[in-house]
């Protein structure tokens, strides 16, 4: 998985795709899948935006059904349990727990019906996976750090988690396996027309300022939020945003769907890689979308509205860190962004030009294959899609999903002889699929890669090695805030940052300035 921006110069392309994020990087993988020839370029680093600064979950989104979403729900549902089947290292599951207390605005037989529903939705009405009561010792004992006071009881259900930046990079990594062109730090500079439609574009090399010209029969938007840049986008779509707070574990395996008191909105607190995500806020945005923020108003919010359930409180002193994403919703009456709806659309401009506005995380395959069955049918090409029930890049070949527990505890083995600790080696398995043999051979010529990066978390320098080496890797923030998350989960000092930059440097071809350089860009990330 190599940047070859060489690759664009004077290209040909049945499909232009313009923003790496999850929408993109669905789009480029379905289209190469088809056979069609494909290019898709990303102004900074793959997932650098919303795909991201997600709560890292593939759900149904049990909330819509308040607003009878019936539809988004049922959809996002059958994409959760087909990731979970094709994709068991990159989707797993995660149990959620929702506590009702006295005073609760949402009453027990109310969360119930819903539940119900959901397990129906899922196909999972009556089996080991639906939802379970329990009363109000059996809660407290499963979730120990909540405050019980009027605590009446609680329900678990099934829903899903993912390394939302993980998922984005594997889907260009497939992409790039059937034959597209993928270049991230490549910005679209100018659409070219003939006769009022598109033929092609200029594309700049970010890295070194390099333009060049693409020639491209069909182009599609995957922008995001960068879609308001033009008076066009701002008519077709809102703008919310969304924080997350990333703080020390305080849950064990499974996670705790909340409401808000202050304003009856959902967040939730997920344990991932040993820590907590706590989010998210959903607060109208009409800012900078360049530099997206987290306010200390984001702070306050989230820490108050948890601390309503703890019983120990989190104070700010208490943040490991935090990011902030831009949601792009379709343009609706609804005065409040947690009424907006999440689904999703393509609307094609005069030019032709095609643009993806709104959507989640876990619909956005299927979104991608209508945006590329659109393509098709625009090319004269009858080529159906090729992403259902199709396995990731990275899922371990020639298995019967059914040994998938089993092909983990062999690589797990492997991995412990090796010298790496259970935790880490479970991490390696769900960040690299497959591929986790390979970063293991490497430690075969160098025991010490089995260390930990920082002691707390389960990242070792073997993966940071193979992440230099094989994913595009620019900038030191693309490997410790996207190739892994480290920027977010632990307070990095200028010497930690330092030593893990003089480990990458000779792969990366990096001299003292610029070790100094990407040192410094680290320490000002958001």
């Amino acid at each position: 998985m190599k940047r070859d921006f060489v690759s664009l110069a004077n290209g040909e392309f049945d499909l232009l795709i313009c923003g790496g994020g999850i929408y993109g990087a669905w789009t480029a993988y379905d289209a190469a899948r088809r056979g069609l020839q494909v290019a898709i370029v990303e102004q900074g680093d793959w997932a650098s935006a919303t795909s991201s600064a997600s709560s890292k979950l593939i759900h149904g989104g049990l909330r819509y059904l308040e607003s009878y979403d019936f539809k988004l729900v049922k959809k996002a549902l059958a994409e959760r349990e087909m990731l979970l089947r094709v994709a068991p290292h990159r989707v797993w599951p995660l149990n959620f727990g929702v506590p009702v207390y006295a005073d609760s605005r949402v009453p027990s037989w109310q969360l119930k019906m819903g539940l119900t529903l959901y397990d129906f939705f899922a196909g999972k009405l009556f089996s080991k996976d639906s939802h379970h009561h329990f009363n109000k010792d059996a809660f407290a004992e499963h979730f120990p750090s909540l405050n019980t006071d009027n605590l009446n009881g609680g329900f678990i259900y099934a829903d899903a988690q993912t390394d939302d930046a993980r998922l984005v990079l594997e889907l260009i990594s497939g992409a790039i396996e059937h034959g597209a062109v993928c270049v991230n730090y490549c910005r679209l500079t100018e659409l070219i027309e003939q006769n009022g439609k598109i033929s092609g574009a200029f594309v700049q090399d970010q890295t070194n300022s390099t333009i060049v010209q693409i020639s491209a029969k069909q182009i599609v938007n995957t922008t995001g939020h960068w879609t308001t840049a033009s008076e066009q986008g701002r008519s077709w779509c809102r703008l919310t945003k969304g924080v997350h707070l990333v703080l020390p574990a305080t849950l064990c395996e499974d996670a705790l769907l909340l409401t808000a008191q202050s304003d009856g909105r959902v967040f939730f607190i997920i344990p991932w890689y040993g820590m907590t995500l706590l989010g998210t806020t959903d607060t109208a945005y009409s800012g900078d979308v360049n530099h997206v923020k987290v306010e200390p108003e984001d702070i306050c919010y989230l820490l108050t509205e948890a601390n309503h359930y703890l019983k120990t409180a989190w104070t700010e002193a208490d943040v490991v860190g935090s990011y902030a994403g831009v949601r792009t919703m379709k343009r609706s009456d609804e005065s409040s962004p947690s009424a907006m709806s999440r689904d999703w659309e393509l609307v094609t401009a005069e030019n032709g030009v095609h643009h993806s506005i709104g959507g989640k995380i876990t619909s956005a395959r299927e979104d991608a294959s209508n945006i590329v069955d659109k393509v098709c049918s625009q090319l004269g090409v009858e080529k159906l899609c090729a992403t259902k029930d199709v396995p990731f890049p990275w899922t371990p070949t020639a298995m019967p999903q059914a040994s998938y527990a089993e092909w983990s505890v062999a690589i797990n083995a492997q991995a412990q002889q090796s010298g790496v600790d259970g935790e880490s080696s479970k991490c390696l398995i769900r960040r690299h699929g497959k591929r986790v043999v390979e970063v293991l051979n490497s430690i075969a010529h160098d025991a010490k890669l089995t260390e930990r990066i920082t002691p707390t978390l389960p990242f070792i320098y073997a993966d940071l090695l193979f992440c230099v080496r094989n994913e595009m890797v620019v900038h030191l923030d693309d490997l410790l805030r996207r190739r892994t998350p480290l920027l977010i989960l632990a307070k990095l000092t200028e010497i930690e940052l330092r030593h893990i930059a003089e480990a990458v440097a000779v792969v990366m071809g990096w001299d003292e300035v610029m070790i100094k350089s990407e040192i410094k860009r680290c320490l000002s990330y958001p």
